[in-house]
């Protein structure tokens, strides 16, 4: 979106600043009036109404004053953020005086956790340090008897192996299969295997190999994916989340796969905000994440994230989980 005029920019800013602190819609007498605006009743109006044309603004009923759209809330954390609050910089230093005096390293990212829900009401989540999952470069085949041994080359020195019952009548399906694969591996690398278009002849042991991979994916998953959480309790308190219908899925999401609630949790991407459907995850779809990413000294990445409404005050939460992370590397490395 191109640049927005001073005055749009002004009332924008006031706009998702009363609607942060009041979650009620505004009008411009309330915004000139509230934050001494510069400008006129009249003159603050016809910059909510070029907003609201823009996308920005929303009017959530014929009557009402307006309050930020999702649109709106991305232009303000990408342009108009204002520094950090107070209890932000607090936070950092009180996390400045943090040193490995704790037992474990769960006590530490809980003793966090807990420390950033507390200080901004929201959900707070800190994943363990976790390399990078190898990915699947290449699979060899072998019938033995009865049984079937699957080879997962994920590196040149890295590899695992499935042991599987082979159907009757399916061993001369294995080279076909085996080529199949591995040219499917090597023209989408990085890419989930397209089953759908595997041949119809080799149905019956790509039916195997297949359930066999998404059994051994969703194992990987789940083993070590530790994730830290605190504050869920707090989100009870906001207006956005009071009805269960609205909680209800980010709470089944917590307890089940919190992992997928940090986005891009294999890599190193530094920071990253996700507003509404901005994020994959649709439980998410009313609600913003802002994340930041730590290393540990052997290469490994973790990840400190805040959920919340969208509704929330994005330069404190953007500061408070870009110093539990910066502690969080220093400690570790």
């Amino acid at each position: 979106m191109d640049t927005l005029p001073r005055r749009q920019e002004e009332v924008l800013r006031a706009t998702v600043r009363h609607y942060v602190d009041t979650v009620e819609p505004v009008g411009s007498q309330t915004l000139v009036r509230r934050f001494h605006l510069p400008a006129s009743p009249a003159t603050v109006r016809s910059a909510m109404g070029a907003l609201e044309q823009k996308g920005l603004l929303t009017q959530p009923h014929p009557s009402a004053g307006r309050i930020p759209s999702q649109q709106g809330y991305r232009l303000y954390v990408d342009r108009l953020l204002p520094a950090p609050g107070a209890p932000a910089l607090q936070l950092e230093r009180e996390l400045a005086g943090i040193s490995l005096q704790w037992a474990a390293l769960d006590d530490l990212l809980l003793h966090l956790a807990r420390r950033l829900a507390d200080l901004t009401g929201l959900l707070s989540l800190i994943s363990r340090p976790a390399r990078p999952r190898p990915q699947l470069q290449a699979i060899r085949l072998a019938a033995s008897s009865d049984r079937l041994l699957v080879f997962l080359v994920q590196a040149p020195a890295l590899t695992a192996s499935l042991n599987l019952r082979l159907p009757s009548g399916t061993e001369q399906e294995l080279p076909i299969l085996e080529r199949w694969t591995n040219e499917q591996l090597r023209s989408r690398p990085g890419d989930p295997i397209p089953w759908a278009r595997l041949p119809r002849q080799l149905q019956c042991s790509g039916d195997l190999l297949r359930q066999a991979l998404e059994t051994h994916a969703q194992v990987r998953r789940h083993d070590g994916d530790d994730v830290v959480a605190a504050g869920l309790g707090g989100l009870l308190a906001q207006p956005e989340f009071s009805r269960t219908s609205t909680l209800l899925p980010l709470v089944q999401l917590v307890e089940h796969g919190p992992r997928s609630v940090l986005g891009a949790s294999d890599s190193s991407a530094g920071e990253a905000i996700w507003i509404g459907r901005e994020h994959p995850h649709r439980a998410l779809d009313q609600c913003a994440v802002v994340q930041s990413s730590y290393r540990a000294k052997d290469g490994a990445v973790g990840q400190v994230a805040l959920v919340g409404p969208m509704r929330m005050a994005y330069a404190t939460a953007r500061a408070a989980v870009q110093s539990v992370a910066s502690i969080l590397e220093r400690l570790l490395s």
